[in-house]
């Protein structure tokens, strides 16, 4: 009798998660696919071959993979220096990884604007190098850094805080220097961590939208990100080309994390295989 309330009741909460994620995820998709389709494949494909929508692509590919290369160094940088060194203000330095998941991306634009717009902080030194950062790519680069932050650094701290030592020792013990260290011992071990951080960051700057809006401006051509795309065309009442890009930009990613996946599945294969004896 127990068993079958403990089955009955697993049931529900089976049914209450997938109703649960039905509500938040597949019914936006569902009428995010609906509205694209609303007008036909011809409306669709007009969309899609839109001069704005690929200028504004290209745009947000450019920044996610600028974030993508300055992350992937300087935030396994910042875990490995948490994880494997002691030194006063640690602790601060670890909670203010986090400070970007509790501030809304248009106060960071705005932040930025009060340092680098035209009476900013830093406008004059910025007028002295002849470097524009407000309404400009570098203004939405530092914003998208910014609230990407701390995705490479969360996913790397736990596989650098695993990382086997013994290998390490071993390898030290038979002469190997750092560098070698590294790329043959420590790197395979840190490649399921990096692909998933790299997904996770390059999928979140994509998304990017308030503090590139207020940073940027949104100026068609110029400053114009897919999701800022996305916005000019909802409030111009072009409801299919929203749709549209919506629909592309939201696969696009949810490609990227589904590769990502497949790929971290294949490294963890490979770390449960036998591994042979070090050779350096």
């Amino acid at each position: 009798m127990n068993q079958e309330k403990q089955g009955w009741g697993a049931w529900l909460l089976i049914l209450l998660v997938i109703a649960y994620m039905g509500f938040l995820i597949v019914a936006p998709i569902i009428a995010m696919v609906r509205g694209a389709f609303e007008e036909g494949l011809g409306a669709i494909w007009q969309s899609i071959t839109s001069a704005a929508l690929f200028q504004s692509l290209f745009l947000s590919l450019r920044i996610a993979l600028l974030v993508v290369l300055v992350q992937t160094i300087f935030g396994t940088l910042i875990a490995w220096v948490i994880v494997r060194h002691q030194f006063l203000g640690k602790a601060l330095m670890n909670g203010i990884i986090d400070v970007p998941f509790a501030i809304s991306p248009v106060v960071v634009g705005y932040m930025l604007l009060l340092l680098f717009g035209r009476t900013g902080f830093f406008s004059p030194l910025m007028d002295t190098l002849g470097v524009r950062v407000a309404f400009a790519l570098p203004g939405m680069f530092l914003a998208t850094l910014f609230v990407c932050l701390p995705f490479m650094i969360r996913e790397m701290i736990p596989v650098i805080s695993n990382l086997d030592w013994s290998q390490e020792n071993a390898a030290a013990t038979l002469g190997a220097g750092k560098w070698t260290m590294f790329w043959r011992i420590i790197f395979p071990q840190l490649r399921s961590g990096l692909i998933y951080g790299i997904t996770l960051t390059f999928a979140r700057a994509l998304g990017e939208f308030g503090a590139v809006l207020v940073i940027g401006g949104g100026v068609q051509g110029r400053t114009e990100t897919t999701t800022l795309y996305i916005y000019r065309s909802l409030e111009e009442r072009r409801f299919i080309e929203a749709y549209t890009a919506s629909l592309f930009l939201g696969s696009f990613s949810v490609l990227i994390v589904y590769l990502a996946d497949w790929l971290k599945r294949i490294q963890d294969k490979k770390k449960q295989m036998p591994s042979g004896e070090i050779r350096l």
